[in-house]
């Protein structure tokens, strides 16, 4: 193998190049990206990037010395637009690259809301562009609108708070983050937002924007009406695949793999939040998962798979996600989606520290931790040993003491 690409300069690209070049993979290899930027990290676009005035140069994921010592053919600035597996190339703009291994790595982009239209003053949140226009409105703006109290949403208000703007949350959800975490457990979380002041509407959605050359109001779903300077919608991501339509390859939320990162061609492999991946730990079932944890470790499987098909590795993790919010931290492991039971074994919502736990059967499935770092890292290890719930409890009489 001498002529590798990688599909997508984010956070998944660069790590498989890193991992690439780790291995002693010393052919060509081509890293293509959408942006104009340099690999760049995402998660403070909807914190410190908002919150105070951050330089983008600081989010760049790699220096320029070590940049120089990966000896990438990079095109940036221009999206890969067509896969001929077939012919083994990849097209760039009006040139064709060949490879004898690919790693597919476009992620997604943000979801838009339907209604609105060409409205001035409705921002999504995925590019440094994005963080920088926010940014500017918020200096400007009295009163923000955020659409989804998702972890990109709730980052959003947080720092539109710190900025002195007043802050409404539209979730259309009967709390925030349920679909992730449960009612209970949700709803504490909304508890949160509603003790730093903001306004929290839950139930309810956006059914009109008024505004003459930029939004001015918003009508909800049950008739009422908020004044706003700037919205700001975080209601998801939609996989990066449009350019694999005609490729022959699996398209279903995202782009399908098997449990290797393999997408059922040779020499072929995705990672990061355009794959589709079963996930061992998890039970196998295919999981389409927008991590920075996820993205990492695809990265580095999706490398090594790649150059030793014939040993390849499954991916078995646990997953693991954190949201920095107001001064508070919030950080989830396993899986909290499909549980029997959710239990408070530390803390409680009224004290502003918890940790709560998720059983499945009689296993430990997952954990969410609201300030409480050190006993979460000792639940995390619990998971990764596919603890079961009676030590679970047994961890939790021992760190109450």
């Amino acid at each position: 193998m001498n002529e590798i690409v990688v599909v997508g300069a984010s956070l998944a690209g660069l790590r498989a190049c890193q991992n690439l070049r780790r291995a002693n993979f010393e052919g060509n290899l081509t890293l293509v990206g959408e942006e104009k930027h340099l690999p760049y990290d995402r998660p403070p676009l909807s914190k410190t990037m908002l919150s105070t005035e951050q330089d983008p140069g600081e989010l760049s994921l790699i220096s320029a010395p070590d940049l120089a010592e990966l000896n990438l053919n990079l095109i940036l600035g221009s999206p890969a637009t067509r896969l001929d597996t077939e012919a083994h190339e990849v097209t760039v703009g009006d040139e064709t690259i060949f490879y004898d291994g690919l790693i597919i790595a476009t992620g997604a982009r943000a979801r838009k809301l339907s209604k609105s239209n060409d409205t001035g003053g409705i921002h999504t949140l995925r590019t440094v562009e994005d963080s920088l226009a926010i940014r500017s409105a918020l200096q400007s703006s009295s009163s923000v609108i955020i659409v989804g109290a998702g972890f990109i949403g709730s980052e959003v208000a947080a720092a539109a708070l710190h900025r002195g703007c007043k802050v409404s949350i539209i979730e259309a959800g009967a709390a925030p983050l349920m679909r992730g975490l449960g009612y209970e457990v949700g709803s504490a979380c909304g508890r949160l937002h509603q003790s730093h002041g903001v306004d929290l509407r839950v139930g309810v959605q956006i059914r009109n924007i008024y505004g003459s050359h930029t939004v001015e109001e918003v009508e909800l779903t049950d008739g009422s009406r908020i004044g706003a300077d700037l919205v700001v919608v975080g209601v998801g991501a939609t996989p990066n695949t449009e350019w694999l339509n005609d490729s022959g390859l699996t398209i279903d939320d995202g782009l399908v793999c098997d449990t290797n990162l393999n997408v059922g061609v040779a020499g072929i492999y995705a990672a990061g939040d355009v794959a589709r991946v079963p996930n061992q730990w998890m039970g196998g079932r295919p999981l389409r998962t927008e991590h920075w944890t996820t993205a990492t470790e695809h990265a580095a499987l999706a490398a090594k798979n790649l150059l030793q098909p014939a040993d390849s590795t499954a991916y078995d993790s646990v997953p693991f996600v954190w949201s920095d919010q107001y001064e508070d931290r919030i950080q989830i492991a396993g899986d909290t989606n499909d549980f029997d039971e959710v239990s408070f074994l530390m803390g409680s919502a009224e004290e502003g520290a918890f940790v709560v736990a998720y059983r499945k059967g009689e296993r430990l499935a997952g954990v969410m931790a609201l300030n409480s770092m050190r006993p979460f890292v000792q639940y995390r290890r619990l998971l990764m040993a596919h603890g079961q719930w009676n030590q679970a409890l047994d961890l939790a009489q021992e760190l109450n003491g």
